[in-house]
């Protein structure tokens, strides 16, 4: 039976951390779902000339030039880890997972860019990436022919630059975790193919992925909420402006830099946290349904 102690320390325990939540988290959730219907510009207090009704999604979606680049390239992002940064992370886990000589090493190269935040990743990459002293162009040979590509600059690759650059620390993430599912295996499903014939592809497509579900959703699931909140690696090149342009960025530009349309930005907040729910409430419901 729990004494008075014990229940004030379990009180404390979990009252904290919800009251934090509560705070940090589900009240400014709430209050921009109320500001979102505001034309609120952060100062002062709100009136009732200030409530504008659905007007700020109605000018999102059809007056505002920058949401739709900005969705379309949240998409682009989405899809270039999914089907070319989360491939290359898995690859390199199978391979790291046959204990070939100085794996541990390999391991830990390729996890260092995840130990270092996204905008030190930035920093790096625009430096590989300067047009005349930069790594890639100097590398290419295209600083000697003439042929300059600026990388970060031309609207028309530097989203795709910036995606290389996104991908070179997503691909640790992605192999650390596929790692630990591998690991996970059971040796014997795989000698039991190896019996019946299969070869190593065979092997891991029909009886090693499919034992891996559960690490898969788990994958699919960061893979979409990183590319989602994308924000620190092109913010820090050019403040997501000339092709650059994210979902996250609008929502800073409006509420934050520009200090005057708080009520947009809740707005355009609101949607992308819709869009969010979509792999969070996929992951809750694939946990409750194996829980069960």
């Amino acid at each position: 039976m729990l004494t008075r102690h014990d229940k004030i320390l379990l009180g404390l325990m979990v009252g904290i951390p919800l009251a934090l939540d509560v705070i940090l988290i589900w009240g400014p959730t709430v209050a921009s779902i109320f500001f979102s219907f505001t034309n609120w510009d952060g100062i002062g207090g709100i009136e009732a000339k200030n409530i504008v009704g659905l007007k700020n999604y109605q000018f999102m979606f059809t007056g505002y030039t920058l949401f739709w680049p900005a969705f379309t390239h949240n998409v682009i992002w989405l899809l270039w880890l999914t089907f070319i940064a989360t491939p290359l992370g898995m690859l390199f886990a199978v391979l790291l997972d046959r204990e070939i000589r100085g794996a541990r090493i390999y391991q830990s190269v390729f996890y260092l860019p995840v130990v270092l935040s996204l905008v030190v990743v930035g920093f790096i990459w625009e430096l590989q990436y300067f047009p005349t002293d930069g790594f890639i162009n100097n590398a290419l040979g295209l600083v000697k022919s003439g042929h300059i590509i600026d990388w970060l600059g031309d609207s028309r690759i530097n989203l795709y630059a910036i995606l290389g650059a996104a991908s070179w620390r997503h691909i640790g993430y992605i192999m650390i975790l596929y790692l630990a599912g591998l690991k996970s295996v059971d040796p014997s499903l795989r000698e039991a193919a190896r019996v019946d014939g299969a070869t190593e592809v065979q092997t891991f497509f029909n009886v090693v992925f499919p034992v891996m579900a559960p690490i898969n959703v788990v994958i699919v699931v960061i893979t979409a909420i990183e590319s989602l909140r994308a924000f620190d690696i092109a913010f820090i090149i050019n403040q997501g402006k000339n092709g650059l342009e994210l979902l996250s960025i609008l929502i800073t530009n409006n509420s934050i830099s520009e200090a005057s349309l708080v009520g947009f930005g809740s707005a355009i907040a609101v949607v992308l946290l819709l869009i969010s729910l979509v792999p969070i409430v996929t992951f809750l419901t694939r946990v409750m349904r194996a829980s069960q």
